[in-house]
């Protein structure tokens, strides 16, 4: 039999105000968590567990240097589906904070002051709007330590089995260290990724995956 909430007795009704704000807050807490990953201490695992993951965030530093060009700022990445993302950038002089929003068809910059452009090669657009750029392209699966699985790949593991450098798509990545998060587990926390106009070095400080 289903019971309303409203036909409950008035003793157990403000019981259950009284527990509802403290549900919502655990609710939030858990979201802000995120949840623990299985183990991906195999590189097997880690690929097929990785490359399937759709929703997480990282927070981090980003240092990019282009020719006589650079900055330090911070870097805020929202993967929200498989195809769809948020970014930005803060910190570079003169251009405030970058957003870029991708859906798996096109990808947008958004400037500081709110106007929007499409990118139709998003990586060199931003070098020629710029004078730097991201490798946005690919960022989602190197920031997980894996490589983009939809192109070819030269990989390189250390002793321990962790991916420490590979070649893609005209770039050069370097896992530098890793930290352990999301339930034990052993995420990038340190990456640079170059190719031959720009190098790109990024700090992750925090991990989410939802």
């Amino acid at each position: 039999m289903y019971v309303s909430v409203c036909s409950l007795p008035p003793s157990k009704h403000s019981r259950l105000a009284l527990l509802l704000p403290g549900l919502l807050l655990l609710a939030a807490c858990a979201s802000q968590r995120g949840v623990d990953l299985p183990d991906i201490s195999e590189w097997d695992q880690r690929v097929r567990v990785l490359s399937a993951v759709e929703t997480y965030d990282f927070n981090g530093r980003v240092a990019v240097k282009a020719g006589a060009e650079g900055f330090n700022g911070k870097l805020r990445w929202q993967q929200e589906a498989e195809n769809r993302f948020q970014a930005s950038v803060s910190g570079p002089l003169g251009i405030g904070t970058v957003r870029l929003a991708g859906d798996g068809t096109s990808v947008s910059v958004t400037d500081k002051d709110g106007v929007e452009t499409r990118l139709d090669d998003v990586e060199t657009d931003l070098y020629l709007r710029y004078g730097w750029t991201i490798p946005v392209e690919s960022l989602r699966f190197w920031a997980l330590g894996i490589p983009d699985p939809r192109v070819p790949a030269v990989t390189e593991f250390s002793a321990a089995g962790e991916l420490v450098r590979l070649v893609q798509r005209g770039w050069t990545v370097e896992i530098g260290r890793y930290q352990e998060t999301s339930g034990g587990q052993q995420m990038p926390s340190r990456l640079s990724a170059q190719n031959p106009e720009t190098s790109v070095r990024l700090v992750i400080d925090r991990w989410v995956f939802h």
